[in-house]
């Protein structure tokens, strides 16, 4: 298992070693509390309603009839309940199938997975094609996660949170007869139905455990995602009133990691009667405390886009209170802050088709598009730097050399007809690595890697 408290030790040792900068930059409005992003892999984005919408962007417009309309089904009332996630079957181009995560009925009701299909009309789904995979019934009016995406392995992942109340009063997180408070893993059929994975961890067992469970101990996994660069998977896990935590399980692993609530809220023990011994849980690569404004953590996705080089490998995220956005280090775990100044709201952060982050905001009731500084994307050789640059949003590239070495990283970097970008001719350049991706200005992304 992965994340054992010796990560705890470690992680007091990471320091911040990198220079990045990012922010929100508003993109379109004409929403009503969106709380969701995804993509069905072409240029058009998804952006899901809480009260039972989902539009779509396109052309950089908002399309004026929803893609769908579930409104008359969905319970939106208690501030944590209505439609709440959506993705596309991996082979949505042919099938046709996307997943909805929502609340239905009246009170606390119940949450569901549900499989719809798209019309005729490819900006339009057939809203009677619903069928219900799954459906828990719920206690409490809040905690219902509702994140929702497919896996690289091919496997659906959705998050129940651990049922509600406060401090989980039920211990649900650790029951493993019960779906709260754990990743679910299911393999959907095309006739509606799902079956078990054979790699889950519990598909062999023979007591009452769940066999849907992917990970355990989770208190309320409102967004998680896959690094499409490496299958990892980053949990950003709401917090109850002291700690918000980001976990990580690596590619592969089907282990069943069990992130420790009611146990421990981050490193720190919450409530430890009838736990197991600490050496038992899988502790976080980050906490975040609520003494720094911290309420809420809205988990993002490793960057993978070719538009911002310095932000590569780095899990961006951050949280409904604090606002700023926040990176860690895929591969070291470092951390860094990405802006300094923080705006309240924000509810996901997804991508598009090909990489690039975009978040909602349920305050401004606005997309907005994470940016970095327009950076061109370099690679350092025995010759110095080489780079490919174009300015603002023209992505014509130009080469432009160095040789011999540059010192403190920095370099010319120069826009379309040799013009400065920004009137500046030096930009600092942090350190990440011997690969490099060009984008040409009909958005081909090429990789090239030097000797």
């Amino acid at each position: 298992m992965f994340n054992k408290f010796l990560l705890f030790l470690l992680t007091l040792l990471a320091v911040p070693s990198f220079s990045q900068t990012a922010s929100f930059e508003s993109y379109l409005s004409g929403f009503t509390n969106p709380v969701d992003i995804a993509n069905c892999g072409d240029k058009r984005l998804f952006i899901v309603e809480r009260g039972g919408r989902i539009k779509i962007v396109e052309n950089g417009q908002v399309l004026a009839t929803p893609f769908l309309d579930i409104t008359s089904q969905v319970n939106s009332g208690g501030g944590e309940q209505g439609l709440l996630g959506l993705t596309f079957h991996p082979s949505y181009s042919s099938n046709g199938f996307f997943y909805v995560y929502y609340c239905a009925g009246t009170g606390n009701g119940e949450t569901r997975v549900s499989r719809f299909t798209v019309s005729g009309n490819q900006n339009v789904a057939n809203a009677s094609s619903q069928v219900i995979m799954w459906s828990l019934t719920q206690p409490f009016g809040n905690h219902k996660g509702g994140d929702i995406d497919f896996g690289p392995d091919g496997f659906l992942y959705f998050s129940p949170g651990d049922g509600g109340d406060g401090g989980d009063p039920g211990n649900r997180a650790q029951n493993m007869t019960l779906d709260f408070g754990k990743i679910i893993r299911i393999n959907p059929q095309p006739n509606g139905t799902y079956t078990i994975p054979p790699s889950n961890p519990y598909a062999n067992n023979t007591n009452n455990t769940t066999k849907r469970i992917w990970a355990s101990g989770l208190r309320n996994a409102w967004r998680f995602g896959f690094d499409r660069g490496t299958g990892d998977i980053w949990i950003a896990d709401v917090g109850q009133n002291a700690w918000e935590e980001v976990d990580v399980v690596l590619a592969g692993d089907n282990s069943g990691p069990n992130f420790g609530w009611r146990c421990y809220e981050g490193f720190v023990g919450y409530n430890t009667t009838g736990c197991q011994s600490i050496g038992n849980y899988d502790f976080p690569v980050v906490v975040k405390s609520h003494n720094d404004g911290f309420c809420a953590i809205i988990g993002g996705r490793v960057y993978r886009g070719p538009d911002y080089p310095s932000l590569q490998g780095l899990y961006i995220y951050t949280d409904y209170c604090e606002g700023r956005l926040h990176g860690i280090g895929s591969e070291d775990y470092h951390t860094v802050i990405l802006n300094t100044n923080g705006v309240q709201g924000f509810t996901a952060i997804g991508e598009d088709m090909c990489g690039e982050l975009y978040a909602t905001n349920d305050i401004t009731d606005q997309l907005y598009k994470i940016v970095g500084p327009y950076l061109c994307p370099e690679d350092v050789n025995r010759d110095g730097i080489i780079k490919y640059t174009g300015s603002g949003n023209d992505r014509d590239p130009i080469l432009v050399a160095v040789g011999g070495s540059t010192p403190n990283n920095t370099v010319s970097c120069v826009g379309q007809n040799g013009i400065m970008l920004n009137n500046e001719s030096t930009f600092d350049i942090p350190p990440i690595g011997k690969i490099r991706v060009v984008v040409d200005k009909n958005g081909t992304k090429k990789y090239y890697i030097n000797e």
